[in-house]
Formats: structure tokens, C-alpha cells, sequence
């Protein structure tokens, strides 16, 4: 239930199948696509998209890397093909928008302003999926990409207040989205940089300050927030407060982790907690050296408390430590890190299966024994 674009990416590889893609969200997602572009070819012979709103083509430039595009007319060979998905494009918003509907019954000229505007009502509403494409490797469609996000998903204004339970009442709570309302963030990531601890929070509402003390009604304790950072993929800045709809790093939270919720004292209350999928395959792990045990031991703590997909027992029966993950690349990335981040090396199998057996039913048999034993004659039944 949140509203969502699709982007269509690798255009450019061969096999690339935009009508089918389109063709299998209805039929496999049972969504309700809404094409926005049409790709000019596809695998090799990708060149560009056709913008179906404002009716233009737009093509990037190789040598740039894709930061430079240019607009143009539609290709005279398309102009049949984009005029039937142009039509079907106004049909469908048309059905979901009432305002839009008058202006397309009366024949009246739809501009791209109403069209974007009905788009962003009814894909808010759930209704449709607006659908683009390129080649991100390329940067082909990403910056048509970052227009429709801004375009046509909600702000938090435009969609129903976050809401909490209390933790003593159960009583709902909703968190509107304002400064002045009482604080509310959930921390969505922890991580750990440079030896200590990073939690990603997003803030609902209210305001969270560095170096003010918050509440963790999961573990019903005060935990203080040292410094706020804003963060720039690997570049992070140091803020002094962060206001709702605000996504921070919380540095100096000591015990919290992935879903709990930040919030005062005054007005507690618990955000929907992150459900953590369970593991889907495990690999046994054993330190190459007798330093690297107690290496070993801490590096995969915390990866565990930045990771609540990623599982570590020891088994008791073959005693192996265990490590489950949620693939293959899961744990490979995992082993790769500990040697690279920590330098501590292992070696990895596969965890062993202690079989036991157990009697399920009542039987009966009947056995013969006859053997000669020690030049004697040896027999039972």
C-alpha cells in the first residue's frame, strides 16, 4: 500500500524486452502500468526515450556519460506508435482522475501541467504505477527518473500521518509530520564506520537536537544523541537539529538498533517495529589462525547489529560457528569484508549434519542366527 514508479533499466543489453516488461507487471504483479516513455530500440540499437507528456524525444550524449541529453522532435517512424500510447495514456488517467475527465470528454487540449498533476493524484491514490526506462549504467533516463520522483510520489504532507501505539496502553498515536509535534523517528540502519556506531533514523515528526536525550520505549531506557550527521553517500556533514521528513545519522546510541523508535519521555511511543526476513543458507566458519578466534568472535557482533539478516550460532553438536545469511552473495560479501575492513581470514565449509535415529512405530520381525563360533555351532531364532 504505498505508492511507487517503475523503472525499466538495461535498455541497452541485448534481450532488453520493454513491451513485454510492461506486458508481465500486468499479468505476474496485477498492477496497473501507466507507460510514461517509449525507448527508441532496444538492446544495442538503444538510443533514447520518447516523452509521452510532453511529447518529445530525448537523447543522451555517449561521450559525457550520459550527463549531457538533448530534446528533439519525434522520429517520423514512431509517430504512429507514440500517438496510439499517447491516446491510451490520457484514456487511462482520464478514468482515474475526475478533473481530468471532464477536459477529455469535452475535447478540450490537455497540457502537460494537468496531465502530470492527475498522474501524481492517482498514483498517490494507488490507482496507477507510472513506468519510464533507460540504462542507468549510463545514466540514460536517470535524470527523467529524479523528475518523476519529485513529480508524482507523495511528500509526507500528501499522505496519512505515520501512526504508533503507546507502549503501556496500546492506545494508537498518530505522528504528524511538523516540528512542533511531540518527537518520533525509527531507526532503519545501523552501521558501523571507523569502530563506532551509526544508526540511520528517519524522523516522523518533531525535532531530534544533538546531544539531547531520547527515549527507547522498546528497551523502556534514555539513551543520548550525541551528534547529528547529515549524510552524503560517503560524506557526512554535522547538523545541530533535523526536523520531520528528515533522514539523519545518530551518533552515541549505545544499546539501540534496527527498528526501535527514538522519541521523549513525556510522550512515548512505538513505530511499527522492521520484520527481519529469516536466513536461507548457512556456511560453517572457522579462524585460520588461533588470533584470529577472538577476532573472529567480535568482527561477526558487528555485522550482526548491523545486519538483522544476518544470523551467527555456534552448534553445539559439531561445534561449528554458523553463519546464515539471505544468499550466497549475502555471505560472500560478509567473509570478503572481514578480511578486507578487519583483516581477519577464515575458512569456510559447510556446516555439518549430525543424523540420529529414533524408533517411529511398534514392529515386529523374526531374525536367525547360525554361525560357527570357535569350532562350536552357534544358533538362535
Amino acid at each position: 500500500h504505498v505508492p511507487k514508479i517503475a523503472f525499466l533499466n538495461k535498455m541497452d543489453r541485448i534481450g532488453a524486452d520493454f513491451y513485454g516488461t510492461v506486458a508481465m507487471m500486468r499479468a505476474k504483479l496485477n498492477a496497473n502500468p501507466l507507460v510514461l516513455q517509449l525507448p527508441i530500440g532496444m538492446g544495442e540499437e538503444f538510443q533514447g526515450v520518447i516523452d509521452l507528456i510532453r511529447m518529445q524525444q530525448i537523447r543522451w550524449d555517449d561521450a559525457s556519460l550520459g550527463t549531457v541529453f538533448t530534446t528533439g522532435d519525434i522520429p517520423a517512424d514512431m509517430a504512429e506508435r507514440v500517438a496510439e500510447y499517447r491516446d491510451t495514456l490520457v484514456e487511462t488517467v482520464a478514468g482515474e482522475d475526475d478533473e481530468l475527465m471532464e477536459a477529455y470528454v469535452s475535447e478540450a487540449p490537455i497540457d502537460a501541467g494537468q496531465l502530470t498533476a492527475a498522474i501524481r493524484r492517482a498514483t498517490i491514490r494507488l490507482k496507477l504505477v507510472p513506468v519510464l526506462c533507460g540504462a542507468a549504467l549510463k545514466n540514460k533516463g536517470v535524470q527523467p527518473l529524479l523528475d518523476a520522483v519529485a513529480q508524482f510520489l507523495p511528500s509526507p504532507a500528501d499522505i496519512p500521518p505515520a501512526k504508533g501505539v503507546h507502549p503501556q496502553t496500546g492506545e494508537v498515536i498518530e505522528c504528524p509530520p511538523r516540528d512542533a509535534s511531540p518527537l518520533a523517528a525509527l531507526i532503519f540502519k545501523v552501521s558501523m564506520m571507523e569502530g563506532r556506531k551509526l544508526c540511520f533514523a528517519r524522523v516522523y515528526s518533531g525535532r531530534l537536537q544533538a546531544g539531547s536525550e531520547v527515549y527507547n520505549p522498546t528497551l523502556q531506557r534514555k539513551e543520548k544523541a550525541a551528534r547529528l550527521l547529515r549524510m552524503h553517500a560517503n560524506k557526512r556533514d554535522r547538523i545541530e537539529e533535523a526536523g520531520a521528513g528528515s533522514i539523519v545519522g545518530v551518533v552515541g546510541l549505545k544499546d539501540s538498533s534496527t527498528g526501535d523508535t527514538l522519541c521523549t519521555p513525556e510522550h512515548p511511543v512505538l513505530l511499527e517495529k522492521i520484520e527481519a526476513y529469516e536466513p536461507v543458507i548457512s556456511i560453517a566458519v572457522e579462524p585460520k589462525t588461533h588470533s584470529d578466534q577472538e577476532r573472529m568472535d567480535e568482527v561477526l557482533e558487528k555485522f550482526t547489529a548491523e545486519d538483522p539478516t544476518l544470523r551467527v550460532r555456534r552448534d553445539e553438536d559439531t561445534g561449528q560457528t554458523i553463519l546464515s545469511g539471505m544468499g550466497e552473495l549475502h555471505l560472500d560479501i560478509i567473509i570478503s569484508r572481514m578480511q578486507r575492513e578487519f583483516n581477519t581470514s577464515v575458512n569456510v565449509g559447510k556446516p555439518q549434519v549430525m543424523y540420529r535415529e529414533t524408533i517411529a512405530a511398534r514392529a515386529e520381525a523374526t531374525a536367525l542366527f547360525d554361525r560357527e563360533i570357535a569350532g562350536q555351532r552357534q544358533s538362535a531364532e
